[in-house]
């Protein structure tokens, strides 16, 4: 009977019962007639012909028919039957055998069967289900599917004979009359009743099994004989899944903190211990190789609740007094369980079911290494101290090494530090050279050396030597390149992410509609950046959107905001920015996804209530606040983290970095414009953040990457570095996409030093010379950077003018001079100026003057309080021609196409920060030249700086951005060719 695919046909459900495998679906589509009603044409369907009505399903069915297959009688056979030659039949009738039946193949058939079932049910909300007939008719009778959950109140009465025990069922607030209806379960873990043909499922996942009994019978009764046992067994089990009404004894509901606990014991515990106070000449003894436990538990009050992953929302325990029952249950707070589970994940601690056993020296290098975390995260740590075993330190441990340049070598200086206790460093380097990882602490605790100690310092340990006048330890200068590295190492330990493998087929980013909230145009370059969004969300991968400012990273990552809204993102996101540009992101939001509500999360007085984020699509704020409130902030689901200007988290170790990291969200993505502003460890911080493991951990990364960029100019590693990253970071330049953009001219132009301001600077020149050379050989250059950026930041200061460094400096400054006067020319021909300088002293020299000559000026730094009114000054007012700007001030999120002319005063070390000045006029909108003029005092460290900047920029040619750090890269003949 062959059901036509060219006339109208519907997909139907039919169960039926099967004598050993209970209840069973098949799948028939049935042709419709003209009135679209079901006829008797119907025809089976399964994986062999599926794809012959392949028009008139959906995935759900799909699935269905797949699922139906693996459990129909011919699939159990072939899956259980074995080698054996048999038929279907033998095969059932000896493996359900009453008498000598398999037992637990049976139990294995039913498990796998029941499994599937619990699959199947729930992909049945919305289909076509009926009864099969005896005589085969699959819609014999309808069943409606119920897309809501039944309540089930399980109910105890006790009285002086006995206990009384029954379920009562209710959907949608009304009772259901299920006993004596014929009703019967099709699934029972859980439980899926079907009743009056209509298909029930439950709430709390009901164990079929708890309502099979009643359905033709009024209630169980429970002895009094048996009934402690009962309780204690039963009643508790019911209490702790399910809603029970008792009668006759008492349930107390308990609600406590969570605490969680970390407790560890040791096994097989063979070590050798030594006193670090006793002489150390003993022989050698490697320690024996002993297991630790970890063990994870709660504290609840007076409870304390072991953790595994299926831990249910309660524990009862129950309490007899005379002839009385209590039963407390006390609720468990299983969403902030899992977290604390998370946060060992995430140290390294992969916890199953509650335990983890791993070998003595990689425990308590784990917890020496987190023990700061941990108790943070409000762990409380302790031991299980069996049968007189060592009670260990727990606590925290460092070694603090202090290397200070001598005449010839370095001296080394340690102090090492157990919790409160100081051991002789001598001590422990002895012991550590013996292979020896455990000593007694004075308050009789045995403290474990941390592993990472016997890698990380073991060189150190080999080559400092003895001085010969006294105790202490010396370093040959030939061991420099080892003094550097113990500066820069990490103790942290990771892996690199699966990810990586999976991105080697990375090709090309498939398009995406853009969402209909969205009120603007994107160009086309804008759309292949909100494409290659969409295209990490899909994945589930963090991105770096780095383009050229001006390019409209605000309104790329609005479009995708947008259409996370509408594909039906349930939690708000939470953008994080510097506080200047938060007003600038709650305009572009109402003017181009005006659909999306937005919460400004800032200010002294703001509502720390987080569940209000609820109401929202998008939470604004500003690092400054995360970092404040990172306590409230990291127990909130974002759906988003994004971080505006993101080389604010460029150092690892800062406490916003640490703040933002803390974030719990499904997606992250960064926006800069400079991910690499100081050294390549820039982009390791960004990047870590957006996917954690992409790049290792910083030890890794350091070894692998950045000693071989930074210091040995390695191209091989430069071009694996950005395979790796090019799939999640994106960086377009103006010139590449932004054609419509008119051009930009760059000038230099050179002053001139007046005698009395080159006198100023000769003097101050040689003072400086002299102090930081001297500071190098007496400290090193690595420790000798404070000085140096002071002393080049004074002559930079006096280059400008001296009245920076000198307030009673009375003569004058040829940069000035030039500056005023090229200013008044560009002023004269109706033109707008934007005047940057890093140095606010400079801007104040300007704005003396302006004001002499009663000129309408705008003016930006650090401490202008309304920004925004100063850029529409700047920007609508035809009078003010001219705005001085600081350069870390307006470098950022600043739109000021009315300026044609940018004039920078001073040249920054870093090229991509000037670069983003002149980017505030050369912005989309701007539709004249811009022209730029630098200027550099001649003969100057200015003029060097310049040098110094084209020599030191093949980094950002070849990789990501601008530049190295030049500070921390200049050698000591930089230095000498700056102070020349």
């Amino acid at each position: 009977m062959k059901v036509s695919t060219t006339e109208p046909f519907q997909i139907i459900y039919s169960f039926l019962s099967h004598e050993y495998l209970g209840y069973l679906l098949e799948s028939f589509v049935v042709q419709l007639d003209t009135k679209g009603q079901l006829t008797l044409l119907n025809q089976n369907v399964s994986a062999k012909n599926i794809k012959e009505f392949s028009e008139g399903l959906d995935d759900a069915d799909y699935k269905l028919v797949k699922l139906i297959d693996s459990i129909q009688q011919e699939a159990i056979f072939k899956k259980f039957a074995g080698s054996k030659k048999k038929t279907i039949v033998d095969f059932f009738l000896k493996v359900y055998d009453p008498q000598k039946g398999d037992k637990p193949l049976q139990e294995l058939i039913g498990s796998y069967v029941e499994n599937v079932r619990a699959e199947i049910m729930p992909l049945l909300n919305g289909k076509q289900l009926f009864i099969m007939g005896g005589d085969g008719n699959p819609i014999w009778q309808k069943v409606e599917v119920l897309p809501e959950k039944a309540t089930v109140l399980f109910h105890f009465m006790r009285n002086e004979e006995n206990t009384h025990y029954f379920p009562t069922i209710k959907y949608q607030g009304e009772k259901v009359d299920f006993q004596y209806k014929n009703a019967f379960i099709v699934c029972d873990e859980p439980a899926w009743m079907v009743l009056e043909n209509r298909l029930y499922h439950f709430d709390k996942d009901v164990d079929g099994k708890k309502l099979r009994p009643f359905f033709n019978k009024k209630f169980i009764i429970i002895p009094k004989t048996v009934e402690e046992d009962y309780y204690r067994k039963f009643v508790t089990s019911i209490i702790t899944l399910f809603d029970v009404y008792a009668k006759g004894f008492e349930i107390r509901s308990e609600t406590y903190s969570c605490v969680p606990v970390l407790s560890l014991s040791e096994m097989k515990v063979k070590s050798h211990t030594v006193g670090v106070f006793e002489a150390q000449e003993a022989e050698s003894e490697e320690d024996d190789e002993s297991m630790v436990s970890f063990v994870l538990s709660f504290k609840y009050g007076k409870y304390n609740f072991h953790f595994d992953s299926f831990s249910s929302s309660a524990n009862v325990s129950m309490e007899k007094k005379g002839d009385d029952y209590i039963f407390h249950k006390v609720r468990r707070d299983l969403y902030r369980e899992k977290e604390k589970l998370r946060i060992l994940k995430s140290l390294g601690l992969e916890i199953k079911n509650g335990r983890i056993s791993i070998s003595k020296s990689e425990a308590f290098m784990w917890l020496q290494a987190n023990y700061p975390a941990l108790i943070e995260a409000g762990f409380e740590i302790s031991q299980k101290v069996e049968n007189n075993a060592k009670k260990y330190f727990l606590g925290y441990s460092n070694i603090d090494v202090k290397i200070t340049e001598g005449q010839d070598w370095f001296d080394i200086h340690a102090l090492v530090r157990f919790g409160e206790f100081e051991i002789p460093f001598l001590k422990l380097r002895n012991l550590i050279l013996q292979k020896k990882r455990e000593f007694t602490l004075p308050n009789g605790e045995v403290a474990v050396i941390p592993e990472i100690w016997f890698t990380q310092y073991s060189e150190l340990f080999s080559f400092m030597e003895h001085h010969i006048d006294n105790e202490g330890f010396i370093l040959k200068k030939h061991h420099l390149s080892l003094v550097q590295d113990l500066q820069k190492e990490s103790l942290a330990r990771a892996v690199m992410t699966r990810k990586l493998e999976k991105l080697r087929d990375f090709d090309e980013i498939q398009e995406y509609p853009v969402p209909q909230g969205f009120t603007g145009k994107l160009r086309p370059y804008q759309k292949a950046g909100y494409d290659w969004m969409r295209f990490l969300n899909d994945y589930n991968f963090g991105g770096c959107l780095a383009d050229d400012m001006g390019l409209g990273k605000t309104i790329m990552s609005l479009t995708l905001l947008q259409s996370q809204k509408e594909n039906g993102a349930k939690d708000p996101s939470l953008l994080i920015m510097p506080t200047s540009l938060i007003y600038n992101w709650e305009m572009e939001a109402a003017k181009f996804t005006p659909d999306l509500k937005v919460l400004v999360y800032t200010g002294t007085y703001r509502d720390k209530n987080i569940e209000q984020f609820r109401d929202y699509d998008l939470v604004l704020t500003s690092y400054g606040i995360v970092r404040i409130d990172i306590d409230l902030l990291k127990d909130f689901r974002f759906h988003y983290v994004i971080l505006d200007e993101s080389q604010s988290i460029k150092n690892p170790s800062s406490f916003i970095t640490k703040a933002v990291t803390q974030l719990n969200s499904r997606y992250r993505l960064i926006l800069t414009g400079t991910p690499l502003e100081n050294s390549t460890l820039d982009l390791w911080s960004q990047m870590s953040f957006v996917n954690p493991g992409l790049l290792g951990n910083q030890t890794f990364f350091r070894n692998e990457f950045q000693i071989p960029i930074e210091k040995k100019n390695d191209e091989a590693k430069t071009q694996r570095l950005y395979s790796i990253i090019k799939p999640f970071m994106l960086r377009r330049h103006k010139s590449q996409v932004a054609t419509e953009l008119p051009p930009k001219i760059e000038s230099i132009h050179y002053s001139q030093m007046t005698d009395q301001q080159e006198h100023e600077y000769e003097e101050a020149k040689s003072y400086y010379r002299n102090l930081i050379l001297e500071h190098i050989e007496e400290e090193g250059i690595a420790k000798s950077q404070m000085v140096v950026l002071q002393g080049l930041t004074k002559l930079r200061q006096i280059a400008n003018h001296p009245r920076l460094t000198d307030t009673e400096y009375d003569g004058d400054s040829g940069k000035l001079d030039d500056v005023l006067q090229k200013m008044e020319t560009v002023v004269e021909e109706n033109h707008k100026i934007l005047i940057f300088s890093q140095f606010v002293k400079h801007l104040e020299l300007f704005r003396e003057r302006l004001e002499e000559q009663g000129r309408p000026y705008a003016y930006l730094d650090g401490s202008t309080y309304d920004r925004q009114s100063q850029v529409e000054l700047f920007q609508n007012t035809e009078g003010v021609k001219i705005f001085l700007i600081s350069l870390k001030a307006g470098g950022l999120g600043l739109n000021l196409t009315a300026a044609e002319y940018v004039f920078i005063l001073d040249p920054w070390w870093n090229p991509a920060i000037e670069a983003q000045a002149v980017d505030r006029a050369h912005r989309i909108g701007q539709q004249n030249t811009v022209f730029t003029y630098k200027f550099i005092t001649k003969n100057t460290v200015e003029e060097k700086i310049l040098a110094l900047q084209r020599s030191k920029q093949r980094l950002a040619s070849e990789l990501i951005t601008t530049e190295e750090s030049f500070v921390k890269s200049l050698t000591k003949e930089d230095l000498i060719a700056l102070l020349e």
